[in-house]
């Protein structure tokens, strides 16, 4: 189906947007078109534009052309589905999420939270970002799997596998808002060796961005014990949707975050592995909230549904 195609390359070109702008707070060119939004040091185009300007306008430009594309997903799935469709709604908080992220990148420009701004206000504000980010990855992707054929019929899920699955998201939530800060953390106070990493985390006199280090790891390593526990229960109880993949990716990508966690730690975060790190955060998240629509999808199946009407059409016909 052509729609669905296009709705998982939005979530691909969304993917590399956010990759971008992490990678200009990681290089330091938030401010590179100083405090102007949407135009950049006063005019569209820069005339000599500085290395950090070029990053910041290609993010702006990037930016732009993935709000064109949810603009364009919203609109086709409103030419595509009928009123009142799901893949309607979340092509709709699609658009409304990325019309958010356009306003907080904009509020991180126009309230200077950027460069070397330490504050609370921008760690807060990142954490936001990042929450909004996910709940937008979130919105494509489950347009993008509501638009295929619907599942076979399965039975309801317990209240205790909707309960699990929420928990699961909202972990992931912490973890990458956490991760957020974190990452703020390492690229205004970069370490000189581990040994002086783990002794600034427990500095009395260190930022409190640094002491705020340790929480991330923590939380990630709880948080990824919990999703291989709940895929293992959800997977005894909705075997269609232990068998669909989901699930066995969800476990992948687990593993392979928490490897790159480690090797951030040992490496000193370097910006290459940061955005290693955040590309696999980004795809888990969209991996658990697909596997958890498909476990509580309780699903038709249309063409079963439309065979019985045709034969109960022909007895009614040859009985008459």
């Amino acid at each position: 189906m052509r729609f669905r195609r296009f709705a998982w390359g939005v979530l691909g070109g969304n993917l590399f947007v956010i990759l971008w702008g992490a990678f200009v707070r990681a290089s330091g060119s938030g401010a590179g078109c100083g405090r102007h939004w949407p135009l950049c040091n006063g005019v569209a185009l820069p005339s000599r534009p500085s290395t950090a300007t070029l990053i910041e306008l290609t993010h702006r430009i990037s930016s732009g052309l993935a709000l064109a594309l949810v603009v364009l997903l919203f609109w086709w799935a409103r030419r595509e589905f009928p009123r009142g469709h799901r893949v309607r709604h979340s092509a709709g908080w699609a658009l409304l999420f990325i019309c958010s992220e356009a306003l907080i990148g904009a509020g991180l420009v126009l309230l200077a939270l950027v460069g070397r701004n330490d504050s609370l206000a921008r760690a807060g504000y990142l954490a936001a970002h990042l929450c909004n980010t996910f709940l937008l990855l979130g919105s494509v992707a489950l347009t993008a799997h509501w638009a295929a054929p619907n599942p076979q019929l399965q039975p309801p899920p317990a209240p205790a596998v909707r309960w699990g699955l929420a928990a699961g998201l909202a972990l992931l939530l912490l973890v990458g808002m956490s991760g957020a800060v974190t990452a703020l953390g390492d690229t205004l106070f970069p370490a000189a060796s581990l040994n002086a990493a783990f002794r600034a985390d427990r500095a009395a006199a260190s930022h409190w961005l640094i002491r705020l280090r340790v929480l991330h790891p923590a939380i990630a390593v709880l948080t990824g014990l919990y999703l291989v526990g709940m895929i293992g229960v959800v997977g005894r109880t909705r075997p269609a949707v232990r068998d669909s993949g989901w699930g066995r990716a969800v476990l992948l990508l687990v593993l392979t975050q928490l490897s790159l966690g480690i090797a951030n730690l040992l490496l000193l975060a370097p910006t290459a592995l940061q955005l290693a790190h955040l590309l696999v955060a980004d795809v888990l998240w969209i991996a658990v909230v697909v596997f958890a629509a498909s476990a509580l999808e309780r699903g038709r199946q249309p063409e079963r549904s439309a065979a019985i009407r045709e034969i109960a059409s022909a007895a009614g016909a040859a009985s008459q």
